[in-house]
């Protein structure tokens, strides 16, 4: 894969959603070509294994785009490999009023519900609440030991593009927010930590050997996902193109086939 973005040895210059990008993209290469007919008739270019990561990264791009409203007292870090593996944090932003990680969830006309232990997607338990726990509890111990100090991380939950969210109890430790409400919740909390802080925490934060044994930082192919994305927006705008031509055509032809149901009762009732 011929890659867009200069290697970068910093957190800071990470793209938005780099690693669901890349893991998009991948999948997506085994995909079969669509023939004339599938492209005409708006198939969708994405395959069974390439739409769930294609989901995800829109949703973690609409995030990183709101967030940068933020002001310039904050900073951002986003697609942060953790731990061992292929694990990462969608965001961790750090400001005035503390240190979050960020699990987004692209949930797109799903009905949410929420209770203080459960969060259900269409009725169907999630593993939401307890990932985004364990995720902010690992980043606390990872950035407490790069910055030599105990460092409390607050785990948000931002659910993308849902149709519904019932409220019964909001859990007692973790956020969870629509994509719209984020950056005024995070602005309205109370300031706890001085500029300089703020600072040091961002300079520990942007260096991958603090979030990952391992770290190597593959940058994502953004110029092919966008391609991607427009050839999947494309096929979504010829699919709706059919189904209103569709539409027209049944209504054209109802007063054409009312009068002939007029007439042939006309004719039996003769």
């Amino acid at each position: 894969m011929t890659s867009t973005q200069p290697e970068t040895s910093t957190l800071a210059a990470r793209a938005a959603a780099a690693s669901v990008i890349t893991e998009c993209l991948r999948a997506q290469m085994s995909a079969p070509p669509r023939s004339a007919a599938a492209r005409i008739f708006g198939r969708t270019p994405l395959s069974a294994e390439s739409e769930p990561w294609f989901l995800g990264a829109l949703g973690e791009l609409d995030v990183a785009r709101r967030l940068e409203a933020l002001g310039p007292a904050w900073r951002v870090f986003h697609s942060v490999p953790v731990g061992r593996g292929s694990s990462d944090i969608d965001h961790v932003v750090i400001g005035p009023p503390g240190v979050f990680t960020i699990n987004t969830k692209h949930h797109e006309g799903r009905d949410i519900w929420l209770g203080s232990k459960r969060l259900l997607v269409n009725g169907q338990r999630t593993d939401h609440l307890r990932n985004a726990s364990f995720e902010a509890k690992r980043a606390s111990q990872r950035l407490s030991v790069a910055a030599h100090a105990l460092v409390d991380v607050a785990p948000v939950i931002v659910i993308v593009g849902a149709r519904r969210i019932t409220v019964r109890e909001r859990p007692a430790t973790i956020f969870v927010l629509r994509e719209r409400e984020l950056v005024r919740w995070l602005c309205t909390l109370p300031a706890v930590v001085p500029p300089d802080a703020i600072e040091q925490l961002a300079d520990a934060a942007a260096r991958p050997s603090t979030w990952h044994d391992a770290p190597s930082l593959e940058p994502a192919d953004v110029a092919a996902f966008d391609r991607l994305r427009r050839e999947v927006d494309g096929a979504r705008t010829r699919r709706r193109g059919w189904a209103i031509a569709a539409l027209l055509a049944i209504f054209a032809a109802l007063p054409f086939a009312a009068l002939a149901a007029w007439a042939s009762v006309m004719s039996a009732l003769a």
